[in-house]
């Protein structure tokens, strides 16, 4: 038997893609599941998109390769979003750089910035990929802590107190997943002071801005920011595209040239059809956005109700597509909480511990069920 490489035995598979397994054997037993634990948009995009998509595909070249850097009219549709929506002004030929769904962004950041034995500073809780991917590059995890009584914000004072001599990067994502929690403007420019303090390259992903937020924000908009930071953004949840892998990165033009020269060597450029439906969704009015919300919004009310019903505790000011709820009842794991609701009630809710150890005694609720299935979900208690 062929030995895989050594870098496999660094991570696990994706907690997701195993239990998804699981759900889907209940399912095939016949037990009526209602999967609450991915964010996984169940809405359809902008009926523009589908339309620009429809139109594109027979226009001349269409089908061809692609450039790495994607459409300028792709590049252009992004620099103008960041500009209405957060005021961010940023050069469309040499600062933006689309990608096919901003999680192979964090591949490409962790390649192009961390040399084997390199530390990354990563959320606990946060996103499990940041800390995957940078064992596959040969980097080392430091993880910082989060809390609900700081706000689920980094203790900068703290991680001043360590030896960050090997730090290389700083992973970040405001609004944050998977508490919801939101950074202020004032704790964006402590970041990113905080960053060019210890020389270290901070990329705030921030696929959330726009569902159940009040004020949108981007870590771009601190003055200088650019020049040590990074910002991820997607179209998944923005606009019901998850399975069109639309993304992008953003930041200073050496950065985003050192992203791209991993990128070239990885794919062959986004299908033309998927990038002139993504200009057609960024360029959708405020009227999107607001349809969306009264959606999620009203999903939320219901799974606070499911909430209380298994004595849960949760932030009603949290924002994105989850609610992230405490634990209260007894002192039972979050794993062995969601397998019992799993195996019980036919409802499946993600642990908080996949998110790191501060996640233990949590649970995360997705939004992406429809109403109907959020108050059968309540009838069932």
């Amino acid at each position: 038997m062929i030995r895989t490489a050594n870098r496999l035995h660094t991570v696990a598979e994706y907690y997701f893609s195993k239990k998804l397994r699981e759900v889907r054997g209940l399912i095939a037993e016949g037990r009526p599941i209602i999967n609450m634990g991915i964010g996984s948009p169940d809405l359809t995009p902008p009926q523009t998109v589908l339309d620009a998509i429809k139109n594109a595909i027979s226009d001349t070249g269409a089908h061809q390769y692609q450039s790495y850097q994607g459409l300028p009219g792709l590049r252009q549709a992004f620099a103008d979003f960041y500009a209405s929506q957060f005021g961010v002004s940023v050069a469309p030929d040499s600062e933006v750089l689309p990608l096919m769904g901003s999680k192979e962004g964090i591949m490409h950041i962790s390649m192009a910035f961390l040399n084997e034995g390199d530390e990354a500073l990563i959320p606990d809780p946060g996103y499990p990929t940041y800390s995957a991917v940078t064992k596959l590059v040969g980097g080392v995890p430091k993880y910082y802590n989060l809390t609900a009584e700081n706000g689920w914000f980094p203790d900068l004072d703290d991680l001043r107190s360590r030896d960050l001599s090997k730090v290389k990067l700083m992973w970040t994502g405001y609004p944050h997943m998977p508490t919801g929690a939101v950074a202020s403007s004032e704790q964006f420019t402590e970041l990113v002071a905080f960053a060019r303090e210890k020389n270290i390259l901070l990329i705030n992903d921030n696929p959330y801005s726009f569902v159940l937020a009040k004020r949108p924000m981007s870590l771009l908009s601190v003055e200088g920011a650019k020049d040590v930071a990074l910002e991820l953004n997607s179209l998944s949840k923005t606009f019901n595209m998850a399975g069109w892998r639309v993304g992008m990165v953003m930041g200073s033009a050496d950065h985003i040239n050192a992203v791209l020269k991993v990128k070239s060597n990885m794919d062959s450029g986004m299908f033309y059809g998927v990038q002139k439906g993504a200009i057609a969704a960024l360029q959708s009015g405020t009227e999107w956005f607001s349809e969306m919300d009264k959606v999620y919004g009203e999903r939320r009310k219901g799974i606070f109700r499911l909430a209380e019903k298994l004595q849960c505790e949760y932030d009603q000011d949290a924002v994105g597509m989850f609610v992230w709820a405490k634990l209260t009842s007894g002192n039972k794991k979050a794993e062995a909480f969601v397998d019992e609701l799993l195996y019980e009630k036919n409802i499946f809710i993600a642990p908080g511990t996949i998110f790191g150890s501060n996640g233990e005694g949590y649970v995360r609720f997705s939004l992406c069920v429809k109403e109907e299935k959020i108050k059968e979900a309540i009838e069932r208690f």
